[in-house]
């Protein structure tokens, strides 16, 4: 049986893991160091200092004052840790009646904790889920995860309807306004036009139109509603 990592060792792992899709979008190979002490809001000493062990333990490629980058171990470890996470933060909304604005602290906890028999138990109650409350893919069980590159609210066309499938922060005062103002996932929604200049997306969600910012509409994740 493989001793599990310890939980300090997961959490960056799976703080790489986010990054790089960040990094991605940004047309770049490496997380930078500096991106993952703000996330993890951790001086950039220790990050250096962890990013070394990870990498003598073959989880990570480090080049120094460049970034990191995940190797195929770190990787999987990092998707086995996601899932216990999102599998959690599914099953307090779904079975225990946790509003979803609530569950990320909660998991946080919880997936250092539960046991695999648990997690596997709880995949099968939910029946095999691939998203978590709020849209992110729930990696499976031998680690593979399907990431979908879908467009947000400032990349979709204008005038057109779309369903809601991600949301990308975390954040509990962001998400409890996504659902106030219909943008959780499964809703449908139309923009009705961005203004540049102003930094603001014009978006009808039900009978309603809202302003969003930038930085609000890139958050809120898109398909072509069904």
């Amino acid at each position: 049986m493989t001793m599990r990592a310890s939980s300090t060792v997961e959490d960056y792992l799976k703080c790489i893991f986010r990054a790089e899709q960040e990094a991605r979008q940004a047309g770049r190979d490496l997380v930078p160091m500096g991106r993952i002490a703000a996330l993890l809001e951790v001086a950039p000493a220790s990050v250096t200092a962890m990013m070394k062990t990870l990498a003598e333990s073959g989880l990570i490629a480090y080049e120094p004052y460049s970034g990191v980058r995940l190797e195929p171990a770190g990787r999987k470890l990092a998707a086995h840790v996601l899932r216990r996470h999102r599998l959690v933060e599914l099953f307090l909304v779904s079975v225990m009646g946790f509003d979803w604005s609530e569950v990320h602290s909660e998991a946080e906890l919880l997936e250092h904790a539960v046991s695999e028999r648990m997690i596997e138990r709880m995949d099968e109650m939910l029946g095999r889920p691939s998203v978590d409350p709020h849209g992110d893919p729930i990696p499976s069980a031998d680690g593979h995860i399907e990431i979908v590159d879908h467009p947000s609210l400032l990349k979709c066309p204008l005038n057109c309807t779309v369903e809601v499938v991600r949301v990308t922060d975390q954040d509990a005062e962001f998400l409890r306004f996504a659902e106030r103002e219909g943008l959780a996932p499964g809703k449908s929604v139309e923009v009705a036009a961005r203004d540049e200049t102003a930094g603001s997306v014009a978006v009808v969600a039900g009978s309603r139109q809202l302003s969003l910012g930038f930085p609000a509409a890139s958050k809120v994740l898109v398909r072509e509603a069904p």
